[in-house]
């Protein structure tokens, strides 16, 4: 496992990190707590030392923290990241709204004790906000209780989860030298933030936590136009309509363009996040042991070529799933 730094905060993160949400019977149909608990160990045990969860995903929290407890007298520093909700529970933010509706300081201590007595943790090492309006810097009185909170070592770290598909939403908070790290969604159809998000976080020091770098299981070669999900499952809404086959369409000219195979298509699409080095981390969901066996093995140091990293830049594909 190869490691980065998480920006100037002196942390040195696993550059596949991992991805919670979908563990625990969560969002995503088929996942079973046991598989999930043997998913965490076998990360850790390849490297795996940072991981990403939050409030809203179910029971992650409370697996992730059993996971981690019992890792404590094994030697394994493993970093744990997690998210408050904002009050209003309103995904993504709009424009206009107060910071006092959505993250005022008595919710945010709230949610972080709440998180700590779910996990059974002392402290996390990264705490999100779960969405982000840069309206909201030099406003309300969240920043006052972040520094509270690091100062009674509940937190270490504090991180924003920028709204889907809105990379410069972030960029004030980021200079603002409030911020520890981001989390952005960033892959080969979504390649927006590395226009002006990631070199901004590249200059001032911030942390860069890509998510959704497969596109939900869209980049990793195996969404088909017949593609279906169980009853519940949030890809249902996700790959709505058509979205399926043009997904298929979009994927078989990557893998055309570039002259690789369906299967390595999910490598693809990690290396390609992987070769920005403003990038610290990617947090793939990862379900089972199988899916950490795979992703884990490409934390090789070999980043894509600049030759394909050109041919890449022609598959963007700018959309919002989510609307």
């Amino acid at each position: 496992m190869h490691y980065r730094e998480l920006g100037r905060s002196g942390l040195s993160v696993s550059e596949i990190g991992y991805g919670a949400w979908g563990i625990g019977e969560s969002n995503w149909v088929g996942a079973t707590e046991d598989e999930s608990v043997r998913a965490l160990h076998r990360a850790i045990d390849l490297g795996v030392n940072f991981i990403d969860t939050a409030r809203g995903y179910g029971e992650s929290e409370r697996i992730v923290g059993q996971v981690v407890r019992e890792r404590a007298g094994s030697g394994d520093e493993v970093f744990v990241a997690t998210k408050v909700p904002p009050k209003n529970r309103v995904w993504p933010a709009p424009d206009g709204l107060d910071p006092a509706d959505t993250f005022p300081g008595a919710h945010i201590r709230e949610s972080v004790e709440t998180s700590l007595r779910t996990s059974g943790l002392d402290h996390f090492d990264v705490l999100q906000f779960h969405v982000w309006s840069d309206e909201w810097v030099g406003r309300g009185d969240w920043l006052e209780t972040i520094a509270e909170l690091k100062q009674e070592g509940k937190i270490r770290l504090f991180g924003v989860s920028i709204n889907d598909h809105e990379p410069d939403n972030a960029l004030a908070l980021v200079t603002s030298g409030a911020v520890d790290s981001v989390q952005v969604i960033y892959n080969i159809f979504d390649q927006s933030p590395a226009e002006a998000l990631l070199p901004a976080c590249a200059e001032h020091g911030v942390g860069v936590i890509v998510r959704v770098a497969l596109d939900e299981g869209g980049l990793t070669g195996r969404i088909t136009a017949d593609a279906t999900f169980p009853e519940g499952d949030f890809r249902n809404r996700y790959f709505r309509d058509d979205r399926p086959a043009q997904v298929e369409q979009r994927v078989s000219a990557i893998v055309a363009d570039l002259g690789i195979t369906p299967d390595e298509m999910a490598e693809t699409a990690l290396r390609f996040v992987l070769s920005s080095p403003a990038v610290s981390t990617v947090i793939p969901g990862m379900r089972t042991v199988r899916n950490v066996e795979r992703n884990t093995a490409l934390s090789d140091g070999r980043p894509l070529t600049a030759d394909q990293l050109a041919v890449l830049a022609n598959h963007r594909w700018q959309r919002n799933f989510y609307s």
